[in-house]
């Protein structure tokens, strides 16, 4: 069974995500309560010290929001040097990853059940993270919920000393006005550098393609990938 989030956790008044009502598998459920206590990361245990939660140091990913997993599994399958954290607040999710984890075998691959960003500020070390990726946050389309859009001029500026020197913050987004926005917030920023070209979007990646983006390219729906790389 999940943990609460603590009661000495302060909560904020604007979320960049909504908590939706969705029914768990049976075989989700199973995931999660057998494997839970070796893949899952608690809040109260505080900050992340990797040699203890993978067995080595290696360069670590960061995810957040990675709806049902397959993206994320997928990466974590082809790059097994490399070693993988996922934030989701939605419990089917985070069944289904642990699920897909099971059936792969996967050792590099943890997982945090809350709010990302209560998790940045006190479970990732400042300089830990060679990659942040946010791949398809909700766009928010109404203008008046636009404050509550990711990202923000705000939440770069608590996750920027999350990177290390030259690491890599990579976001995808299917809706254009938010593509426009994140490009326009990260050329904004100082401390990174667009790594396809100033004002241009990523055509080479590494990123798996989901069964929800294929979908939408089906219907002639655009994606827009952002590389941006902090300055060393």
């Amino acid at each position: 069974m999940t943990r609460p989030i603590p009661d000495n956790v302060p909560l904020r008044t604007v979320h960049s995500f909504v908590i939706r009502a969705g029914r768990m598998t049976e075989a989700q459920k199973a995931a999660r309560d057998k494997l839970w206590p070796q893949f899952g990361l608690e809040l109260a245990d505080g900050m992340v010290q990797q040699q203890q939660v993978f067995g080595r140091i290696a360069p670590l990913v960061l995810e957040i929001g990675f709806g049902m997993g397959s993206s994320l599994i997928e990466m974590a399958k082809a790059a097994p040097e490399k070693d993988f954290i996922g934030i989701e607040v939605h419990p089917p999710g985070i069944g289904n990853l642990l699920k897909l984890v099971d059936q792969e075998q996967l050792t590099n691959l943890r997982v945090y059940q809350g709010d990302a960003r209560v998790v940045l500020e006190k479970c990732i070390a400042d300089g830990s993270l060679s990659c942040l990726q946010i791949f398809f946050p909700d766009p928010w389309h109404k203008k008046r919920h636009y404050k509550r859009r990711m990202i923000q001029p705000d939440f770069i500026n608590e996750v920027r000393p999350k990177l290390m020197a030259s690491g890599v913050m990579h976001l995808a987004t299917d809706w254009q006005p938010y593509a426009v926005q994140m490009m326009r917030v990260l050329s904004a920023d100082s401390a990174f550098r667009n790594a396809t070209g100033e004002g241009l979007y990523a055509t080479q990646h590494d990123r798996p393609s989901t069964k929800f983006e294929q979908r939408g390219q089906k219907l002639g729906h655009g994606v827009w990938d952002l590389l941006f790389v902090k300055a060393g």
